[in-house]
């Protein structure tokens, strides 16, 4: 049995105003930053080591692991949050309301440039599978996006369990999950807000 912990990113500036924020970056804001900080104090105070970390890409992912950890991680393209195509560095209002019962939805950005559902949902389930694969990884950190995040639970998660164990996903929050012969098991969230300094 091993254990991923997967976390979202520190709030940006993008995520303060309301912008949206796939493919493209903005920086940490000075909530971000004492967010991840916390996380960071509440995990070590927990007795929680990683004997490996794995972050996307994106700026805003690297450097709240930073923040977290002051280990050796590595840097992973399939970890990216969804590319949302011509809707980058838009207003999140113009982002219809997804159900995820519509089968359109999953294909509402592809005219646009950016990503399926389920391109999201494959790269990043299969980049993690593969992380936890890995005989040496048992304890592992992740660090992605909101959206790439939804996309993994929707793999492991039925509709039901997301509405009623997850909700929401906040910045900096923390998904524990355990890894078994493939398989993924959530066992808990981490919300920023609610733990202990």
């Amino acid at each position: 049995m091993k254990d991923l912990y997967l976390m979202r990113h520190g709030e940006t500036i993008f995520n303060q105003r309301k912008l949206v924020q796939g493919a493209v970056d903005s920086p940490l804001t000075k909530t971000g930053i004492r967010d991840a900080i916390k996380m960071g104090k509440y995990l070590q105070k927990e007795g929680l080591t990683f004997d490996h970390a794995y972050t996307s890409t994106q700026e805003r992912a690297s450097d709240t692991l930073e923040l977290i950890t002051k280990q050796p991680y590595k840097r992973l393209k399939g970890l990216k949050e969804w590319d949302f195509g011509l809707f980058e560095a838009q207003a999140e209002y113009l982002l219809p309301k997804f159900t995820f019962q519509d089968p359109a939805e999953a294909e509402f950005f592809v005219p646009y440039g950016g990503e399926s559902a389920m391109q999201v949902m494959q790269r990043v389930n299969d980049t993690i599978s593969q992380i936890m694969a890995y005989p040496d990884n048992h304890q592992v950190l992740v660090v992605s996006h909101g959206a790439a995040i939804l996309m993994f639970l929707t793999k492991w998660l039925s509709l039901q369990e997301l509405i009623t164990k997850i909700k929401d996903l906040p910045n900096c929050c923390v998904l524990h999950f355990t890894y078994d012969a493939g398989q993924f098991t959530f066992q808990e969230m981490l919300d920023v807000e609610k733990v202990s300094d």
